[in-house]
């Protein structure tokens, strides 16, 4: 049996202005009409002896992620809540030593980070199968992709000895010399032509066991760190959360270092499946579908004479003319504009951003909750106009504000609202006021969506100003 690991804890800055820390490039729809975490586990749907999968992600995105497993059919065997980021090698120690106490026997873990794209199924799978060969001999397999351009924005993987399988139906490995960094574009080309290295997929498969036994000889203080962290976790409704104090006092590190650089018994299976990391606007463009002028347009794109270039259109019309080689992406609340050869540079606008303490690398206008979304429309100093969805039998917590008075007015749908000691249904066109400092609570009884506008009046409008009294999701 095989378990995917799916790492899902990625910010995607540089897929800024469409990824933002609540709502990251592994939960959006880029390629298709999936998201890139349910494409993470749809694409090995075919290959028999997949189990559900065990999923790390950070607490924000928890009920994102669980729904959208929830919208392909899968539930998986364990959503694992990291309270901080520790790359991944102690992402893999959690999640080794959940599948152990999870699982009667050894499986076999394949590690998947959420945001790659894979072309070719049948090749992927043959890849997979090969893995899985070797990680029940023992080995812990990297999946190396072999270049075809001297790419800068990968790191590299040294091929050592040929290994050959005993039976046919099985490809060859290497040996695993080193692992390199991202190289500038003189030792990239040099790599490409030497033709003994691959690109670093960041995707593993070894046994669960033998994973355990790599780190506690490697690195000991991970897995130490990492085995309290799950031993004086706790569950949460539907999630496991890590032990914060004693996953914070863990060492941050790579698969790579802490495991695969060390070790005698690592490999890398050779891969060529169309794989694409998406890791900024220019691999986007590379893997999207063009028109004659090699343009790859998404939304809402009005174009005359342009050519080489990406436009995703978000929420408004974006047109251009005359323009070469530029990435253009429209949200509701940024717009970004740039050569493709500078994307990477998306970062230093983000860090600046972070600087001035900007709302636009936190979150879009609309926001995602457990029970549904909002939007802000219209904001002053004094009052703000929101757009508030709650989906069919969800409701907020039971709540009371100290700065703000709220005014609710249905669009569509049903509402049972909370008022202090009164409850009370309104329909379409029908309003509550809610004073400040009052309880209330605002539910769907209904089996459509409930919308409504929301306007909040008072002297301060933060989402902060709020006190929970009873909360179905344990915020």
């Amino acid at each position: 049996m095989i378990i995917p690991v799916i790492l899902a804890g990625g910010s995607g800055t540089r897929l800024w202005p469409l990824s933002r820390e609540l709502y990251p490039k592994q939960l959006l729809r880029l390629v298709d009409e999936k998201t890139m975490i349910q494409n993470t586990y749809i694409r090995l749907g075919r290959y028999e002896g997949i189990a559900d999968p065990i999923v790390i992600c950070n607490n924000e995105h928890r009920f994102m992620v669980a729904e959208q497993f929830r919208q392909i059919g899968i539930r998986p065997q364990e959503i694992i809540l990291e309270p901080v980021g520790r790359n991944t090698a102690p992402a893999l120690a959690v999640a080794a030593i959940s599948a152990l106490a999870l699982c009667a026997e050894d499986p076999v873990l394949f590690v998947l980070p959420a945001d790659h794209i894979i072309e070719n199924i049948d090749v992927f799978h043959d890849a997979i199968n090969t893995g899985e060969y070797y990680a029940m001999k023992d080995y812990l397999i990297t999946f190396g992709i072999i270049p075809d351009l001297p790419e800068t924005g990968y790191g590299y993987i040294k091929k050592g000895d040929l290994i050959k399988p005993q039976e046919a139906q099985y490809h060859e490995a290497y040996e695993i010399m080193e692992f390199v960094e991202k190289p500038d574009l003189k030792t990239a080309r040099h790599y490409l032509e030497s033709g003994l290295y691959s690109w670093n997929s960041g995707m593993f498969m070894f046994k669960a066991s033998k994973a355990i036994a790599e780190l506690k000889v490697f690195s000991p203080d991970i897995f130490a760190a990492c085995e309290a962290a799950v031993q004086q976790g706790e569950r949460d409704l539907d999630f496991f959360r890590l032990n914060k104090k004693k996953f914070e006092a863990c060492r941050s590190d790579s698969i790579d270092y802490a495991i695969m650089e060390k070790t005698a018994r690592g490999i890398t299976v050779p891969l060529d499946a169309g794989w694409n990391d998406i890791g900024s606007w220019d691999a986007l463009w590379q893997v999207g579908k063009k028109d004659a002028s090699a343009n790859v347009v998404r939304g809402d794109v009005l174009i005359h004479d342009v050519k080489s270039s990406y436009i995703h259109a978000n929420d408004r019309l974006v047109a251009a003319v005359g323009i070469d080689n530029l990435i253009v992406v429209e949200t509701s609340d940024a717009v970004l504009i740039a050569p493709k050869d500078r994307v990477q540079d998306v970062k230093h606008l983000v860090n600046q951003l972070k600087l001035d303490k900007r709302e636009e690398t936190i979150s879009h206008k609309k926001v995602y909750r457990p029970w549904g979304s909002y939007e802000n429309m219209d904001i002053s100093d004094k009052f703000l106009v929101k757009r508030v969805t709650v989906k069919p039998g969800e409701k907020i917590s039971l709540q009371k504000h100290f700065h703000r008075a709220e005014h609710w007015v249905v669009v569509s749908g049903t509402a049972l609202v909370t008022r202090g000691e009164e409850s009370f249904l309104l329909t379409e066109d029908q309003s509550a006021y809610i004073p400040l400092g009052v309880i209330h609570r605002l539910e769907n009884p209904g089996q459509i969506p409930l919308e409504l506008i929301e306007i909040r009046t008072g002297s301060y409008l933060g989402e902060d100003d709020i006190v929970r009294y009873e909360d179905k999701y344990g915020r």
